[in-house]
């Protein structure tokens, strides 16, 4: 069985699979708090699946973009859980995973923008079920579209993404699709920041004279 989980966003979003269709899934959303939602999410699809951790055969994980406290926690998770059951993990572009069901839904040539907070969203574009340029991070109005934009970042930037779309935030059981079917590119489970830090190494001190 494939668990599947996210936690890129404010939205926690967990799912299991069997190998044939998705059999349980979970999504929460409260700011800040990814870990204490994530284990419970976990629990609670294996036991609407009547299944055991051991039953789990891979994880797979969204990188992000996004910030770092939610990334952590769903990294650490995995890699944890795949280390104690001696298991693969793959991990997935958070923004692929938003393009893939907007792809299902019909969608085809536009951008996915999740908030990046500080007025900056993380932005890549999709064609024919390919991602064709970014993950980056920008400012709104230097991507700024007539054309459709996916995510809630064309929900909280209307000015510059007036044209929006749903899905708003990554789905577990898309997440699970996009591994199975391996739609686009399957990554190490290593965090997609794409900001720099906040605090830079100091430089030399200056010479006292």
């Amino acid at each position: 069985m494939l668990l599947a989980f996210d936690t890129a966003t404010p939205q926690v979003t967990v799912a299991l699979h069997d190998g044939n269709a998705v059999v349980a899934e979970y999504s929460a959303s409260e700011s800040m708090r990814h870990g204490e939602m994530l284990a419970p999410g976990i629990a609670e699809v294996l036991a609407r699946a009547g299944a055991i951790s051991q039953d789990i055969t891979a994880v797979a994980v969204g990188v992000g973009p996004g910030p770092f406290t939610g990334l952590r926690v769903g990294l650490v998770t995995a890699r944890t859980m795949a280390l104690a059951l001696d298991i693969p993990v793959y991990g997935v572009c958070s923004l692929d995973v938003i393009a893939a069901e907007a792809a299902d839904a019909g969608l085809d040539d536009f951008l996915v923008a999740t908030d990046a907070r500080r007025k900056e969203v993380y932005v890549a574009s999709y064609a024919e079920g390919e991602r064709m340029s970014g993950p980056e991070v920008v400012r709104p109005a230097d991507v700024a579209t007539e054309g459709l934009v996916v995510g809630r970042g064309a929900v909280l930037y209307p000015e510059a993404f007036p044209h929006a779309a749903g899905p708003e935030h990554p789905s577990a059981s898309v997440l699970c699709d996009v591994v199975v079917r391996e739609r686009f590119p399957l990554l190490d489970p290593e965090p997609l920041y794409l900001r720099r830090p906040d605090t830079m190494e100091p430089g030399r001190p200056k010479r006292v004279s």
